[in-house]
């Protein structure tokens, strides 16, 4: 690996990204296809149900994957720089100086037989040539500015002694301390409660903005992205199925597992008792998926050629609005643009 990065190039290009697992019963098509391109300092969604491949995409982007098993093709370039095929000795570099991960459980992603305060200066001393003294400072520095009170008696704690929006914060200042230029947040918000999810949301959003990263957020709640993401990518069975600006997505949604997924959202405005909507049937087997549009059985507006024919991903529009759909849900307001 011997290209040099391009500070003019885009920083994240995926092309055609599939990441595909061996298993005893056959080849799972975990990612299948997927294109986007990211920018400096803008928020990418990806949205799904569990099992639409929003994890394996982000993992095999990062090069976080299993050695063997796994067969991975297409492209992925960090600042014109291809990913794909390095090495973890090559990816070391990265991990963390340029791209990091927030995870979706603290518990299990954090070590729990090492202090937090190790923890954090473990990666700013493997990737800053620092002195362990001017390395602790810089971890209350990030204790502090992730939110976390009494930061020195922090330091000297184990994961176990913290709550779990605690602990989230100290993945966050973990994954914040070398200023990377891209941070993935991998439904970082799971097993809190509502409260202290919005304090998580709302401290990475500042994050972001302030050391001007660029994030990849994946949930499986739209709510999550509306306000916090720039574009949205909605994924099922391992494709992008649409793809649009966020006011673009909420005003003109096209595709009709986007539709559903809104309305499975529960409304503050409903009566109490209200019975959720869900998504009826369950995601198609990725070994063997059914014939055509993969949403196709459990789409309301399906169709015989939906059955037998698979969409392609449409050309992007004006808005850059694509979808994967033959027969798209009607627009009933003007597409909005920031």
């Amino acid at each position: 690996m011997t290209a040099q990065p391009d500070p003019n190039a885009p920083l994240l290009v995926v092309e055609d990204l599939r990441t595909h697992f061996d298993t005893e019963r056959g080849l799972v098509r975990a990612v299948d296809g997927v294109s986007f391109t990211l920018e400096r300092g803008r928020t990418l969604g990806v949205v799904g149900e569990s099992g639409s491949g929003k994890t394996v995409l982000s993992r095999s982007i990062m090069g976080l994957l299993p050695k063997s098993g796994v067969q991975r093709s297409g492209s992925v370039r960090f600042e014109g720089v291809e990913l794909l095929d390095a090495d973890a000795k090559f990816m070391a570099d990265y991990w963390g100086d340029q791209m990091a991960m927030v995870f979706q459980d603290p518990m299990t992603s954090l070590n729990p037989v090492m202090r937090i305060g190790n923890q954090i200066t473990e990666m700013l001393r493997r990737h800053l040539d620092i002195s362990k003294e001017y390395a602790r400072d810089t971890a209350l520095t990030l204790l502090t500015s992730v939110g976390i009170p009494e930061p020195e008696r922090r330091l000297k704690q184990y994961p176990h002694e913290m709550s779990g929006g605690m602990r989230q914060r100290v993945m966050i200042a973990i994954a914040i301390a070398c200023g990377p230029k891209l941070l993935f947040a991998d439904e970082p918000t799971t097993a809190l409660d509502v409260t202290v999810q919005a304090q998580i949301l709302d401290l990475l959003q500042a994050q972001q903005r302030e050391r001007y990263m660029a994030m990849i957020l994946v949930t499986h709640d739209l709510g999550v992205v509306a306000g916090r993401a720039d574009e949205i990518a909605v994924m099922y069975a391992g494709r992008i199925v649409e793809k649009a600006p966020t006011k673009v997505l909420f005003t003109a949604m096209r595709h009709p597992y986007t539709e559903a997924l809104l309305a499975s959202i529960p409304k503050i405005a409903d009566p109490s008792h209200t019975r959720l909507q869900t998504i009826g049937g369950r995601p198609p087997n990725l070994i063997s998926p059914p014939a055509g549009c993969k949403f196709s059985p459990r789409c309301a507006y399906a169709q015989e050629r939906c059955h037998t024919e698979d969409p392609p991903l449409t050309e992007p529009d004006e808005h850059g609005h694509q979808f994967r759909c033959w027969f798209p849900v009607e627009i009933t307001q003007k597409p909005e643009v920031a």
